[in-house]
């Protein structure tokens, strides 16, 4: 079990950078962890390093923004190795999709859950749970969640300020994407949005073969920053600021408590 859980972590670790094969417009930093559109508004699409793992989530903060275009952040999964690919697309919609074999989906700002017809939409969790429940996968919650830096008047200008939620497409939001094995040898395909599962938003993926993560720093997302998840138990640290959270009206309360200032910063945001 131990050498399972060690190969795991190690591919997860692998896996948390990008391709080297990447759009035109895109330059990767040295680690290949933080990709940024250079110029234009397209050819920014990026693929992970690796494919990934049943349940594996691929995970991503938003890191710049550029204003002046209309559109936001785009992401899936392909069963196409990006080393195959002759040119790379200039877009993952609708170019890379009309290839086949490949699920991508737009990020907005009022992302909502896709429901089959006759299927209920999943209960959402509370927030102050530690982990996240995909079907059979448990991810600790606490690195899939965005946090912005509360400014005084922040919970005037935006009311998700009070549910310690950012908007989906906002700047430090973390947008992630997994697959789900299913028992007919199929998969589906999650989003994950701050720590919230958009519930399947594609049946029927192919398990046999490779998935790759498919990141299009599209429009106004200008960079990002692969963020890697550990599976493994939640720190105390992260215990402690689950439970203050759940006791506060908005973040912005911390301030008052009496707690040690390192303590208040990272239960504020990071």
């Amino acid at each position: 079990l131990k050498i399972a859980s060690a190969a795991m972590a190690a591919r997860c670790r692998l896996a948390a950078r990008f391709h080297h094969v990447h759009g035109t417009n895109v330059r990767l930093d040295a680690s290949r962890t933080l990709a940024t559109r250079v110029e234009s508004f397209a050819n920014g699409l990026c693929f992970s390093q690796e494919p990934l793992a049943p349940g594996q989530i691929f995970l991503v903060e938003i890191e710049e923004k550029e204003l002046g275009w209309c559109g936001h952040l785009r992401v899936g999964l392909t069963a196409h190795d990006p080393q195959s690919l002759e040119v790379v697309p200039e877009y993952s919609l609708p170019d890379l999709v009309n290839m086949g074999d490949t699920w991508v989906f737009a990020i907005t700002r009022s992302h909502n859950r896709v429901v089959v017809d006759g299927e209920e939409a999943p209960v959402r969790s509370p927030p102050w749970e530690p982990y996240l429940l995909i079907e059979r996968v448990r991810i600790p919650r606490d690195t899939l969640v965005g946090r912005s830096r509360p400014g005084r008047y922040s919970h005037i200008l935006d009311d998700l300020y009070k549910m310690n939620v950012l908007p989906a497409t906002a700047r430090r939001s973390r947008i992630g994407v997994l697959y789900a094995p299913q028992p007919d040898g199929t998969a589906d395909m999650h989003i994950v949005i701050n720590g919230e599962d958009m519930g399947p938003s594609a049946r029927g993926l192919p398990t046999g073969r490779p998935l790759y993560a498919v990141v299009d720093v599209f429009a106004s997302t200008k960079s990002v920053r692969v963020i890697p998840v550990d599976y493994g138990f939640p720190s105390l640290q992260t215990l402690c600021r689950l439970v203050i959270q759940k006791h506060i009206v908005h973040r912005l309360a911390i301030e008052g408590l009496d707690l040690p200032p390192l303590l208040k910063n990272f239960c504020q945001h990071e």
